[in-house]
């Protein structure tokens, strides 16, 4: 049972969750691909099946088969207790410093991870002729044209990356708001199902059964002028 104090410290720091808030999206992303687990940009059925069912088991945290107040508040306390390392009820600037730090590990991994696909022939430089193979096994994957959006959306989408972390939790919780069709504050399993479900199909406009890239550049477009009209 939490002391007085240290409910006070908990409402304190609320300013430190939101600066480093951002860590436990990012850890939430699957690796930043979200429902595309093998990254080829392309969400299937499957994919987005298993990532709602894995995103209901993180969001249901006392595992009732409801997410309610009551999960929202232990998400809550756990993030606080990962950044509050040594357990007094506070976090420090050095604490604070540690989780950046480690979010920076985890940007390099990922940059190292990624120059080594490159780097075909591990020389330690990446050549014109590795960045055009790259290129041209993307461009089998997913069609010229879609690649060329990608690298177009890219471009201005990666600068704002981190200011797009708290809008995706808004979103998110918006969603779940929505997904609360008898407004009884809790999301059953039915209802989460079903708002994912709606989700996916609304999304997936040719009704092929998966969600291509550019549906889903389309689906942030039509969620960015409803943010603008709003």
């Amino acid at each position: 049972m939490k002391t007085p104090t240290k409910k006070i410290t908990l409402a304190l720091s609320a300013a430190a969750l939101a600066l480093v808030g951002g860590t436990a999206i990012a850890a939430q992303q699957n690796d930043r691909r979200g429902a595309d687990a093998n990254g080829d940009k392309i969400v299937t059925l499957a994919e987005h099946n298993a990532h709602a069912d894995t995103m209901f088991a993180r969001l249901d945290a006392d595992g009732n088969g409801i997410i309610n107040a009551e999960d929202r508040a232990a998400r809550k306390e756990a993030r606080f207790a990962r950044l509050d390392a040594d357990g007094n009820g506070e976090v420090t600037k050095a604490e604070m410093d540690a989780a950046a730090s480690e979010r920076r590990a985890k940007r390099a991994d990922r940059a190292d991870a990624r120059f080594a696909r490159l780097d075909t022939d591990n020389s330690g430089g990446i050549s014109a002729a590795e960045m055009e193979a790259a290129r041209e096994m993307r461009s089998e994957r997913r069609g010229k044209r879609g690649d060329r959006m990608e690298a177009r959306g890219k471009r201005g989408g990666d600068k704002m990356a981190r200011g797009n972390r708290g809008k995706r939790g808004k979103q998110g919780m918006a969603m779940l708001r929505q997904a609360d069709t008898n407004g009884d504050k809790a999301i059953s399993r039915a209802e989460f199902d079903a708002a994912m479900t709606a989700r996916f199909q609304k999304m997936d406009t040719d009704n092929s059964g998966s969600i291509s890239q550019e549906e889903r550049q389309a689906a942030r477009a039509e969620r960015k002028a409803a943010r603008q009209a709003r």
